[in-house]
């Protein structure tokens, strides 16, 4: 293999996460290769279908990355600003609050917009490289190999290496064996989504299926198995619709209906069953108007550190574990990668020591509340529609449940809610494990309030949180129908 000089950093993906990292860095003083296998027009897209994603970002982010870095957004990155979002039971008969103000993106043009900030902070930028795998000296990440655009193999050394290439990385899939980073992610625990960008005719209003000013969420067993459809309103009257699905929750929907759809069939499913939307047309600037991509909707990665290596991103499984919003997170990651990368190697520590205030910084900027979430979506799998509609009117209030969705807990007891008339042995048990599943919330939350402040102490409490998670999974199993 052709080898090429060193580098105080190489970041291998130049989506949200890897570029706002690499120019952090090389805003910093340190000598960058930023590196992707698309071109800078198509930088972030996740494969031939293009950047899928639901695009919708909360706007406590983006006030966190201008904060950070002074990168003004506005059109067309931030292709429209909404109100909120709702998620709707799946009789449509009860609604809460999911986020405050956001926006929904012009992906491919917020990306490109974070790639400039990469490129004119000083990051060398090489496209249409194909990331391989990482080199190795002794136990530590010392660089990558793979394939430039003549399909010539090449090595690159550096003192770190920032994984940015998304779920199905190959670095941190080829690590070396390890007790800090999970090289694969559970099937249970990944959600196969898809969607649509559409120009469409509003056949009549009715804000339950279309809403210019909020983005919708539909929760539903048969429709969307194991996960929720979304009706998230773009500029111009267009939409992004699609839904996201768990394999298991679908093959035991299929099998109990007597039915083989798969993600496709149920994203088409799911269009025809929206009512206001008539005459649907494929928006597909940039080649982006329709896609299917996997999320992995649990908690992060344990640690997202090893000798030579931090992830970022959804490389290390960081996606909301509840609404699989996965843009927030990365961009907050990215931002921290890029902090921690510069105090690491100005301070000539790569190592795993070295590096460790990055799961500090992002356990206490993000990471902290996923675990209890996770929870939460384990237990939501194990409802059947019937009980969603009855536990989304009756169990929580507005409030509750809203915190709920970003791990905040409230106080629930059988006592508080003895004024409720709960109908039927299902619902009784239904609302005695959400009890049940608030106090793991409330166990996992206190857990990740005492992340280990060194290595040294992982061991014992990684093995504790396992614990919580494991359990909660023999306790809930998926059961949509």
């Amino acid at each position: 293999m052709a080898s090429s000089e060193t580098y105080d950093l190489i970041v291998a993906g130049a989506g949200m996460s890897g570029s706002l990292a690499a120019g952090i860095a090389a805003k910093n003083g340190l000598n960058v290769l930023l590196l992707d296998r698309n071109d800078r027009e198509t930088t972030g897209k996740k494969n031939n279908w293009g950047w899928t994603c639901g695009d919708a970002v909360a706007g406590s982010h983006i006030d966190y990355i201008t904060e950070k870095t002074g990168i003004k957004f506005s059109k067309p990155g931030l292709d429209l600003k909404v109100d909120g979002v709702y998620a709707f039971s799946p009789d449509l008969e009860a609604k809460y609050l999911f986020d405050g103000v956001g926006y929904t993106l012009d992906r491919p043009e917020f990306e490109k917009q974070l790639l400039d900030f990469a490129i004119k902070s000083g990051a060398h930028y090489v496209p249409h490289f194909e990331v391989e795998g990482p080199v190795m000296e002794g136990s530590a990440v010392a660089g990558i190999f793979g394939k430039d655009e003549r399909k010539e193999h090449k090595t690159f050394s550096a003192k770190l290496v920032i994984d940015a290439l998304g779920v199905a990385t190959v670095l941190r899939r080829r690590l070396p064996d390890n007790k800090y980073i999970e090289k694969n992610v559970d099937i249970d625990d990944i959600e196969s989504t898809g969607r649509y960008i559409y120009e469409f005719d509003l056949d009549h209003e009715d804000l339950k299926y279309y809403d210019p000013k909020n983005c919708l969420i539909h929760l539903n067993q048969e429709l969307a198995p194991g996960g929720y459809g979304w009706v998230f309103p773009k500029s111009d009257g267009k939409i992004n619709i699609g839904l996201g699905v768990q394999k298991r929750s679908l093959d035991i929907r299929n099998k109990k209906l007597g039915r083989s759809d798969t993600v496709q069939s149920l994203i088409d499913a799911y269009v025809k069953w929206n009512v206001t939307v008539k005459n649907p047309r494929i928006f597909n600037k940039d080649n982006n108007g329709k896609g299917i991509w996997s999320v992995a909707v649990r908690r992060q990665m344990a640690s997202l550190v090893y000798n030579g290596y931090i992830g970022a991103g959804d490389s290390m499984a960081m996606p909301n574990p509840i609404s699989a919003g996965g843009i927030g997170p990365a961009l907050i990651s990215g931002v921290l990668a890029g902090e921690n990368a510069v105090r690491a190697v100005s301070n000539g520590d790569t190592s795993i020591k070295g590096l460790w205030q990055y799961n500090l910084d992002y356990n206490d900027a993000y990471g902290k509340k996923t675990a209890g979430m996770e929870v939460f979506r384990i237990y939501m799998q194990s409802l059947n529609n019937a009980q969603l509609n009855y536990g989304v009117r009756t169990f929580l209030t507005a409030k509750e449940a809203s915190d709920l969705t970003v791990g905040n807990i409230p106080e629930l007891s059988m006592t508080s809610k003895l004024k409720m008339v709960l109908k039927g042995a299902s619902n009784i048990n239904a609302f005695k494990s959400l009890v049940f599943v608030v106090g793991k919330m409330k166990e996992l939350n206190r857990m990740y309030n005492e992340y280990p402040r060194s290595p040294e102490q992982f061991d014992g409490w990684k093995a504790r949180v396992d614990k919580e998670i494991h359990e909660a999974k023999e306790r809930f199993k998926p059961n949509p129908i």
